[in-house]
């Protein structure tokens, strides 16, 4: 009776080995996957896909990637999540070309004209722009963020003059839509890109001719307070995109890279590009921790990814 178990346990070892063996052989054949590392920048799509005027990157809630200007001038282009290349998804009526692409927290795409001094939106699930708002007034919209509410916020520059405006748009209370330049307490340089802080209570702005990124605080129809968060080389700064953490990510256009930095002026890091022409970003992904930076020369998109979310993508989904 007592050689029984010691013949089992022997056995048992042996087999035991094998299995040992046999999982040590599949993990060592098993190709091995390198880690996504924070902040080193990747090419998405191909280059020439896009036009010299690649611009306005937006991200929706499914995760599809919008970018204007796919092959020629006045389309928008979709990458859809995950995916190699873009195809087109819209295009806007003739003699309109689109600068900027945001969405609202009902699904809405919003899309500046800097042609035509109008504001597109194509309703979530449809494909066809229709004028959001209008005004001969406008030099040429630019750049536009949205806040909670809906309010657009969009950029204005005239780059001859070197000086612009911020234009606040929203809806009246008999439902119509209205827009005016919002009053400021200093002369602006050619605003371009533009972005909210997560609470909302600020407007960033980055001004091209002087490489200036300015804060101010939001006070109805105007603009107060304001603040110099930075000042870059002149007309080295493009589009401006907020974190959840309320940091701004700063496209340099060509110094090929974006700039990291908190909202006291201190540059926490540049990231390297793969292209040396970024002319806007937006988050995306299933996080919303994925950044993608639309690319001027060659006409493409790269992404990397980072440590925290997007103020838009939260916006989005009410939360993260």
């Amino acid at each position: 009776m007592a050689s029984a178990p010691t013949t089992m346990a022997i056995t048992s070892g042996r087999n035991f080995w094998c299995l040992c063996s046999s999982v040590l052989l599949v993990l060592a054949a098993a190709p091995v996957r390198a880690e996504t590392r924070l902040f080193e920048s990747v090419q998405v799509t191909p280059p020439g896909e896009y036009t010299f005027g690649i611009e306005g990157p937006a991200v929706d809630v499914e995760g599809n990637l919008f970018v204007v200007n796919l092959g020629k001038p006045g389309t928008i282009g979709r990458l859809p999540r995950g995916g190699a290349a873009s195809q087109q998804f819209s295009a806007l009526p003739e003699g309109s070309v689109g600068n900027a692409i945001r969405f609202d927290r009902n699904g809405t795409m919003f899309i500046a004209d800097y042609k035509k001094h109008n504001i597109f939106a194509i309703a979530k699930g449809a494909a066809e722009p229709v004028v959001w708002f209008h005004s001969d007034e406008m030099s040429q919209p630019n750049d536009i963020t949205l806040a909670r509410d809906g309010t657009i916020y969009a950029s204005d520059p005239n780059w001859k003059g070197r000086e612009g405006h911020i234009w606040r748009i929203a809806k009246a209370a008999d439902g119509s839509v209205q827009g005016q330049v919002m009053a400021a307490p200093r002369a602006m340089g050619t605003t371009n890109g533009i972005d909210l802080s997560p609470d909302g209570k600020t407007l960033y702005v980055g001004e091209s001719s002087s490489g200036q990124i300015w804060s101010y605080a939001i006070s109805g129809n105007a603009l107060i307070d304001a603040k110099l968060v930075k000042a870059f080389q002149p007309d080295t700064v493009d589009g401006i995109r907020t974190d959840v953490a309320g940091r701004l990510y700063v496209a340099r256009i060509l110094k090929g890279t974006i700039a990291l930095m908190k909202t006291n002026g201190a540059v926490e890091r540049e990231i390297a590009l793969k292209g040396k022409e970024p002319t806007n970003l937006a988050f995306g992904g299933s996080d919303g921790k994925t950044v993608f930076v639309t690319q001027r020369q060659g006409g493409f998109i790269e992404s990397f990814r980072t440590d925290q979310p997007g103020r838009e993508h939260c916006l989005q989904r009410e939360r993260c």
